[in-house]
Order: structure tokens, then C-alpha cells, then sequence
């Protein structure tokens, strides 16, 4: 007993607790409040304790930090690509490639990545993404020179193969440390990182690196530029050796104690992809969601090119309206993780978002060409706040598709389709602006929105992940024997979790 309290104490600093299903039960010299419950496994006497750590906060910010780090250098190329043009002294398509080579790098890495994820868990994933993303920037400092070309490109490919440890993370992350009712906020906090990156990238790089006709000016900018990138992504690396963790001491939900209960003897990383690939109702969402972020990807590095067309010399204003894009489609994706949290309504939501994506899309692609920018910073942040706001939704579906496979697997497949349909769409795009206009080439992008529409509607929900947790509500008891379990843990003890008896 005294023993039991002292183990209270000492982890009063860290732990939060609700007694899920059951009654919260109280004793007058309890420091903390203990989650605990139980659900049978495989015999009605037999159940996991769950915990939340007040820690998960941390450390899902923290992820979300290295996250923004690493997508901000995504896209700060291709939202000045007339710059880095100019600077290089290369063609538009070679400078597309600084931001496709994130698309590309992760086709071929993914499979590799997702199974080190399993075998190593998510400190590794973390350590090993921000040693990448960390030696990208400092290469990019060393590449601000007209003829050094290749070197910021071999700084892009390291810190698109950093990109490849991050993507697959926030679902997994989300079910390793949080709650059933707090994975999809969770997962949106972490692509809300991602998104925050894309939004700085957008901003910050024209603000940084004027258009001027001064070669060794425009140097002295861009050089700022990297410094403070490589500055910030240091910083974060000491941040994560320090403080990021693997996993919480006890499971945060029924789901995910019954997922850490099998073994790695049980677990086969191939057979768990042959799974997914016959699972058709997640190959379905596979489809769809490469299309909607493929469309996403493409928008996003062709975005200065539509803006300078219609609007010459409006490159600062063609980075806020990337911004407004990313600011709408955070909002979105916060708004959309706590609605799946509340209401579990994953597949009505998804959707529903999916279809005023399409539309979104069909008014931005004919009004940008109307003359006032004001018109195209509103259809903008409309296009962004579903189109991004999508993100999040398509990992928590998958992860309730799918249960009780990996999120990293399920996640590194979604990313894939992604990179293989946002290299598709970027190259096509690009090609159809440059013969037939902005308005052709953002109808393009409407067709295939349309078509994953229609691929969305026909996903059965299929909430796995949901079913493993309602079990807790699953009687193996008669009444009277429950109600005096519980009466019986109070008179004892407040420190030990309450086990249900059979």
C-alpha cells in the first residue's frame, strides 16, 4: 500500500486519469486522477490498464516542430522559383524538380522506412529525421553560388529523405501516445505542423530574397535564408535527443494495449502489406487520397508560376496567398480532427470534405484569371481549408480501416500514392499552363478531384480501431457482482488500477 502510493506521487507529475466507461472513483488523499480499464482478452478474466500521460502534449508538439522544419524547405524553392531561376541560371522544370525530388525520394524509401518503424519505434524515426533534415540545411548553406546547382539539390534530396521519417508519423504517433478520443486531434496537431512549414515556406522566402538584378546581393539574401533554416532545424535536432521519447509506460487506450499485446514473433511486415493490398476498402482510399494531396502538391509548386502569370511582379503576395491556403487549411484540420474525435462519423466527413474540395477547386481555377487578387486570396484559403484540411482525415480512416495493422504501413502507403500522383500531376500540370493556360491546367486537376469523389463514396465504413475499443463496454459480469468489485476496489486501495473480476 505504502508502496503503491509512492509510485503515485512520484508519477503525479506526469499522469492524467479518467476511468473510461466506469464510474471515476476518488479517495481523499489521491494526488492524481488514474485512467484504468479493462476489457477481456481472450478469457473474460484477463484485460489491459490504460493510461495518459500529460508528457503526449510534448511530444506531440514537439514532432509537430521538426515537422514544420522539414516542410518549410519543401516549398521554399518553388514559391520563388522565377528567383531561383535567375540565381541558377536554370529552366522552371529543374527548379520544379527542387521541389518533386520530396515526391520522388519517398516512392522508393517508403517500404524500407515504414519497416524500420516497426522494428525500432517511433525515438529512432525521430532521431534519424532530424540527423536529415539537420545536414539538408547546413549542405544549402554551402550551395549559395550561381554554379552550385547540384549542391543545393543534394541538400534538397537529404532533406526530402528526412521528409520520408515524418510523413509516416502522426497516426502512429497519435495511437502510441494518446487516447480514443483524443487520436484524431492528435494526428491533426501533428499534420498541423506539416502545414505550418508549408505556410512559413510560403511566406517567409519572398520577404527574404527580393527580386533583385545583383547577383552577389541576391546571394547575400538567399545565404540569410539558409542560415536561418539550418539555425532553426539545429536547434530542434538538441530539442529531440533531449526530450523526444519513445512511448508512454503503460498504453493510452484498449486499442492500442491489444496492438503492443502481439508479438514481433506473431508480426510479419509482409504480410501486413499483402493485408492492406487485399483490404479493398482502404486500396480505395489509397486511390482517392493520392489524388486529393497529389492535386494538393501540385497547386502548391506551381502556385508562383498561376500567380506571376496573371499577376507580374506580385511574387510576395503570390506567398500569402500560399499562405492563406495553408492558414484555411490548418483551421480545417483541426476543426475536422476534433468533429471525427466527438462524432466518429469518419467516412460521412471524409466525403464531405472530398466534395467541397472539387468545388473549391473548379471556383479557384476560374476566377484566378478575373484580375483581383482580393477575389483570388478568398477562393484560395476556401480551396485550402478543405483540400489541406483533408490531410488528417485520410490517416485516421485508414488507421480504422486497417487496425490492427501498423499507421506507420497504412500512412507510408497513403504518402506514396501521394508522391507518385503529386509527380504526375506537377509534371502534367506544368506542361498544359505552359501550352494552354492556367484555366486548362487547373481543370485538369478538377477531373481527377472528381473522380476521387466518386472512388470515396463507394469506401464501407469499416471502423476497426472503434470496435476494439468499445469492447470495454462489453459485460462479462452480472450487475451485482460489478457493483461490488467496484465498491470493494474503493475500500482497498486508490493507487492499484481496478481490474474487473469475472
Amino acid at each position: 500500500m505504502g508502496e503503491s502510493k509512492r509510485n503515485s506521487k512520484d508519477r503525479s507529475a506526469l499522469d492524467t486519469t479518467e476511468n473510461g466507461p466506469h464510474e471515476e472513483v476518488r479517495c481523499p488523499d489521491a494526488t492524481e486522477r488514474i485512467e484504468s480499464s479493462s476489457i477481456p482478452n481472450g478469457d473474460s478474466s484477463s484485460g489491459f490498464t490504460t493510461r495518459l500521460f500529460r508528457r503526449r502534449w510534448v511530444i506531440v508538439f514537439l514532432f509537430s516542430t521538426y515537422s514544420l522544419s522539414n516542410a518549410y524547405q519543401w516549398i521554399q524553392y518553388g514559391i520563388i522559383s522565377n528567383i531561383f531561376t535567375k540565381f541558377y541560371s536554370v529552366d522552371s522544370f529543374a527548379v520544379d524538380w527542387l521541389s518533386m525530388v520530396y515526391m520522388l525520394t519517398y516512392i522508393p524509401f517508403i517500404f524500407p522506412v515504414t519497416w524500420l518503424l516497426d522494428k525500432k519505434g517511433l525515438r529512432v524515426m525521430a532521431l534519424v529525421a532530424n540527423a536529415l533534415n539537420c545536414a539538408g540545411t547546413w549542405i544549402k548553406v554551402a550551395s549559395a553560388k550561381p554554379d552550385l546547382f547540384s549542391v543545393t539539390m543534394l541538400g534538397q534530396f537529404a532533406s526530402s529523405l528526412a521528409q520520408v521519417f515524418i510523413l509516416g508519423m502522426p497516426s502512429r504517433l497519435a495511437s502510441v501516445w494518446f487516447g480514443a478520443d483524443e487520436v484524431s486531434t492528435a494526428c491533426s496537431i501533428g499534420v498541423f505542423g506539416n502545414q505550418l512549414g508549408i505556410a512559413i515556406g510560403f511566406l517567409i522566402p519572398p520577404i527574404l530574397v527580393p527580386n533583385v538584378e545583383d547577383m552577389d546581393e541576391l546571394a547575400y539574401h538567399i545565404r540569410i535564408m539558409f542560415y536561418i533554416s539550418a539555425g532553426v532545424a539545429t536547434l530542434i535536432f538538441i530539442l529531440v535527443v533531449i526530450v523526444f521519447q519513445e512511448k508512454p509506460e503503460i498504453p493510452p487506450s484498449q486499442a492500442q494495449a491489444q496492438a503492443q499485446s502481439i508479438s514481433a514473433d506473431e508480426y510479419s511486415y509482409t504480410a501486413s502489406i499483402l493485408r492492406l493490398l487485399r483490404n479493398k476498402n482502404f486500396m480505395l482510399l489509397v486511390v482517392s487520397y493520392g489524388l486529393n494531396v497529389g492535386c494538393f502538391y501540385a497547386v502548391s509548386t506551381l502556385l508562383n508560376r498561376m500567380i506571376i502569370e496573371h499577376y507580374p511582379g506580385e511574387e510576395v503576395n503570390a506567398g500569402r496567398i500560399g499562405l492563406t491556403i495553408i492558414i484555411a487549411g490548418m483551421v480545417g484540420s483541426l476543426i475536422c480532427g476534433i468533429w471525427l474525435d466527438k462524432t466518429k462519423s469518419y467516412r460521412q466527413t471524409t466525403l464531405f470534405v472530398y466534395l467541397m474540395s472539387l468545388i473549391g477547386m473548379l471556383v479557384y481555377a476560374f476566377t484566378l484569371n478575373l484580375g483581383h487578387l482580393w477575389v483570388v486570396f478568398i477562393t484560395a484559403g476556401v480551396l485550402g481549408f478543405f483540400m489541406t484540411g483533408y490531410l488528417p482525415l485520410g490517416f485516421e480512416f485508414a488507421v480504422e480501416l486497417t487496425y490492427p495493422e501498423s499507421e506507420g504501413t497504412s500512412s507510408g502507403l497513403l504518402n506514396c500514392s501521394a508522391q507518385i500522383f503529386g509527380i504526375i500531376f506537377t509534371i502534367s500540370q506544368g506542361k498544359i499552363i505552359d501550352h494552354w493556360g492556367t484555366v486548362a491546367g487547373n481543370i485538369f486537376l478538377c477531373i481527377f478531384l472528381l473522380i476521387g469523389t466518386v472512388m470515396t463514396g463507394f469506401i464501407r465504413s469499416d471502423l476497426r480501431r472503434q470496435k476494439a475499443n468499445i469492447q470495454t463496454e462489453v459485460q462479462t459480469v452480472s450487475p451485482a457482482d460489478s457493483e461490488s468489485s467496484i465498491q470493494d476496489y474503493g475500500a482497498t486501495s486508490c493507487s492499484i488500477p481496478w481490474q474487473r473480476q469475472s
